[in-house]
């Protein structure tokens, strides 16, 4: 399912950071290479944001960053998706690691066992982060990584479309089926979802919403670290609600595997032919953008008999390199990078919350109703970083093989064989 890295396509930069344009492509990288006269040290900055909207913050929070350091230039660069997970470790592995890259739960895992991420408590921005976040953060007495924004996954609906057919936006488990069996009736696929992270953060959050909300999930993974109890225990009974979506039509599996995020399932949704979609709060913005024929509102998963629920995920999340040659000015870059100002700026762009104590949420018009949820504690993290276990890749990995047809046992024997393959 991985795509394969294409051709490289550079852009060089000169003494003013510019909009990129006309040197991007769907599979090549970004590169951003400012240059400053009067620079002693020159940082490389490796991450996964390549859209130009996303781009653009970035640009402005280094072009400001060098104005206040003089002496130091940074050279940012991206590839997309799992393209870019793939050549991080790799670089990695031969040692030409760059000096700050993004990672996420799995990678951070890897390159910190391995001994290659540095430690980032000391950084005076630490304390400026939500309880919850630093739950997240901390690693015995290190930190090895700190996120720049919270993402939120919901349920894209389709407002117009649940007018005509005379539905109203679901908000539990009972109405959501309602609505999509009534679709299906009709001879439309409700769900459009890609095939990585649309279903695996419905199979997450069914399965663990109950213990969220008992607060026990620390209790949970440390017995999963510890070997006492399996990865499946708990996520069988969400990856069983995925199957049913797919064998009550809910969604189309052989479109699905081929759905790439969050590009191809937008495109598709904002063709304006399906009531749903499954995806992250972050592209709301993006389809926002879009020429659409119909207005659309993204919602807490109502997939709780009670309610609904959001989940979440500490994410772009900054590491700077243990081996680094430039380690002190890595770690005053991304202690400026996690200013209360830039991190507001970066997450407000990507339709996301701040990690930070006494932040507001995007202004996004559309988003609006994943606030209160949110904010009242309803959610379930997605890749949580008390668990030792790669889960988001485990995860994906189940959600293909559902798709492909086969059945939940056997898919979550094989997810706790290769949870095992890890220790």
């Amino acid at each position: 399912m991985r795509r394969k890295r294409k051709g490289r396509q550079w852009c060089v930069w000169g003494l003013t950071l510019m909009l990129i344009a006309g040197c991007t492509g769907p599979d090549n990288p970004v590169v951003i290479l400012p240059s400053n006269q009067a620079s002693t040290v020159t940082l490389t900055y490796f991450g996964n944001k390549y859209e130009p909207e996303n781009v653009k913050v970035i640009e402005a929070i280094i072009s400001q960053f060098m104005d206040e350091n003089p002496g130091i230039s940074v050279a940012y660069e991206s590839l997309k998706g799992n393209a870019y997970y793939e050549a991080l470790i790799k670089r990695m592995a031969k040692g030409k690691g760059d000096d700050i890259f993004m990672v996420n739960h799995d990678t951070a895992l890897t390159l910190a066992k391995q001994g290659q991420l540095a430690d980032l408590s000391g950084l005076a921005t630490i304390e400026n982060y939500t309880d919850e976040m630093l739950s997240q953060m901390w690693e015995g007495n290190y930190i090895y990584w700190v996120p720049t924004t919270v993402s939120v996954f919901g349920l894209y609906c389709n407002l117009d479309l649940l007018k005509e057919y005379h539905h109203e936006v679901p908000s539990t488990l009972a109405e959501w089926e309602a609505v999509c069996d009534d679709f299906v009736r009709q001879g439309i696929t409700p769900v459009i979802a890609n095939n990585d992270i649309s279903l695996k953060t419905i199979a997450i959050g069914m399965s663990l919403a109950a213990t969220y909300q008992a607060h026990q999930q620390a209790a949970y993974f440390e017995q999963i670290n510890a070997g006492q109890a399996a990865l499946s225990e708990k996520l069988t009974s969400g990856f069983t609600y995925v199957e049913a979506m797919i064998q009550k039509g809910y969604l189309d599996p052989a479109a699905t595997l081929t759905t790439q995020k969050t590009s191809d399932d937008l495109d598709i949704f904002a063709q304006g032919e399906a009531p749903f979609l499954l995806t992250g709060a972050w592209a709301a913005g993006r389809l926002a953008q879009k020429e659409l024929n119909f207005q659309f509102s993204v919602v807490p998963y109502p997939l709780m008999e009670d309610g609904s629920f959001v989940v979440i995920n500490a994410d772009t999340r900054l590491s700077v390199n243990a081996d680094s040659p430039h380690r002190e000015e890595a770690l005053r870059f991304v202690e400026f990078f996690t200013r209360f100002d830039n991190i507001q700026k970066f997450a407000d762009q990507q339709s996301s919350f701040s990690p930070l104590k006494n932040s507001r949420p995007s202004s996004l018009d559309q988003i609006q109703p994943l606030i209160p949820v949110y904010e009242s504690g309803r959610s379930v993290i997605g890749s949580d970083s008390l668990l030792d276990k790669p889960i988001w890749e485990l995860t994906a990995q189940a959600v293909q093989r559902l798709l492909q047809g086969e059945p939940v046992n056997r898919v979550m024997e094989q997810l706790d064989e290769e949870a095992n393959q890890e220790e």
